[in-house]
């Protein structure tokens, strides 16, 4: 029976030999190349910037209400009907079946109102800051979209390292087994020698199989990202540089001036202010012009009853109008008080946006602090722990040292890389979140 188990590592190690060529010849698939995909294909942005466009729209000054309103109608109306005449002074009664008659009106009319209380101005205005708003709100969403794919992407890289401290440990347990079966076949170890090097390396075979899970489920949620085909496969490089060179006071300058929500903020509260500008000038006259042109047209077929058959008209028509709020039961008064507390609302949403922001940075900072330091410990952590597997694998060729102090070193090992990896991915995720705030997120 143990021999059979024995049977299966050859097979085992040569589909992990073969997985990991695959995934060589797979396509490189580089930082720049996954965020210009998600820039064209991503979902969230592509509605966003649908928004925009929307926005980018409705600035015209008709939809503002400055320019004329011209239209044309046409109605066109007949009737039959069966009329009687009683003259009432004996004189024989009139008759007539089935008269017909029509009624045709056509025309061209323009309205245009040429003073609301500057409202027309101020509307104008306000879609020029909704424009502006949904540029704000579409960077805002780039920006995020732009740091998922950048954070998955360095999380693959991670996994990358990781993967290749499992294939350290597992080619190590490997020779252990060997080691032990051959020491056991010549009776210089005992059965439990090799069952326990067997169950090592079964776990770290356990280990690299989830991290290879893991690592696929990531290169699904990075292809989503991108709004692709989730069962391409692909490699990504192993190199992840972090900038250590970031200052909290650049990046607090940064971002009252280029954040988007802090833009998107300060854009609601003027927009917010303009509002309350509509509501008074609800208090001012309108004023109105019209013209237009008519044509009218009436037959009759009741002659016999002395009716006129045919007549007709056309001409132009003219007109001024103008109103003037006198009062409206004190709701004019109500408006502008609402109008008030929304801007003072709007001023204290800022605030808070902006509080808000200082505090992620501050955290965030604070944390990307920590975790430079622990990439320096780390790596040096990794180093001694390399060296300390070195010597203690130099030491178990020639017999020297126990099958638990190789295990030791070795899982030392694992866990030193995976630590280290764990350390680089954490401080390139501060340093993605920092910019991400600062709204200077950059490849």
């Amino acid at each position: 029976m143990l021999k059979n188990r024995f049977g299966l590592l050859p097979l085992l190690v040569l589909m992990m030999l073969f997985s990991a060529r695959a995934a060589q010849a797979q396509e490189v698939l580089t930082l720049e190349e996954a965020v210009r995909i998600a820039l064209e294909r991503n979902y969230d942005i592509k509605l966003s910037a649908n928004d925009e466009r929307i926005a980018e729209n409705n600035v015209t000054r008709g939809n503002a209400g400055m320019l004329p309103t011209v239209s044309a109608t046409l109605n066109n109306n007949g009737s039959i009907q069966n009329s009687t005449q009683d003259r009432g002074d004996g004189r024989p009664i009139n008759e007539v079946s089935w008269g017909k008659s029509s009624n045709l009106n056509y025309g061209v009319g323009l309205n245009w109102t040429i003073f609301n209380g500057f409202a027309m101005f101020t509307r104008y205005e306000q879609l020029q800051e909704l424009e502006k708003l949904g540029e704000a709100n579409l960077q805002l969403i780039i920006l995020s979209r732009v740091g998922d794919v950048m954070s998955t992407f360095y999380e693959l890289v991670q996994q990358q390292h990781q993967l290749k401290a499992y294939d350290t440990a597992i080619a190590i347990s490997r020779l252990r087994v060997t080691t032990a079966q051959n020491r056991f076949e010549i009776g210089k170890a005992a059965r439990l020698e090799v069952l326990n090097a067997q169950v090592d390396f079964n776990t770290d075979t356990t280990n690299l199989l989830r991290q290879q899970e893991l690592y696929r489920n990531t290169q699904i949620r990075l292809n989503e990202l991108m709004a692709r085909d989730v069962n391409i496969r692909f490699s990504v490089p192993d190199q992840l540089l972090i900038d250590d060179q970031l200052t909290l006071g650049t990046l607090s300058t940064q971002a009252a001036q280029q954040n988007p929500s802090l833009k998107a903020a300060l854009l609601n509260r003027r927009i917010v202010e303009l509002d309350a500008k509509l509501v008074r000038a609800n208090r001012l006259p309108v004023i109105g012009v019209s013209t237009g042109y008519n044509f009218s047209r009436n037959q009759n077929a009741l002659s016999p009853l002395g009716f006129t058959s045919i007549s007709s008209g056309n001409g132009l028509t003219y007109g001024v109008t103008a109103s003037v709020p006198i009062f409206n039961g004190f709701n004019q008064r109500r408006l502008e008080q609402n109008a008030n507390v929304l801007i003072n609302s709007a001023q204290l949403q800022y605030e808070q946006v902006n509080q808000n922001i200082n505090a992620q940075l501050a955290s965030a900072y604070q944390t990307y602090l920590t975790n430079l330091s622990l990439v320096k410990l780390e790596e040096n952590n990794q180093r001694i722990a390399r060296q300390n597997l070195d010597i203690t694998m130099d030491k178990y060729r020639l017999g020297s040292i126990t099958t638990v102090e190789v295990r030791d070193a070795q899982l030392n090992y694992v866990n030193a890389t995976v630590r280290y990896s764990n350390a680089q991915y954490l401080a390139k995720l501060g340093e993605i979140a920092l910019k991400e705030i600062a709204g200077t997120l950059n490849l």
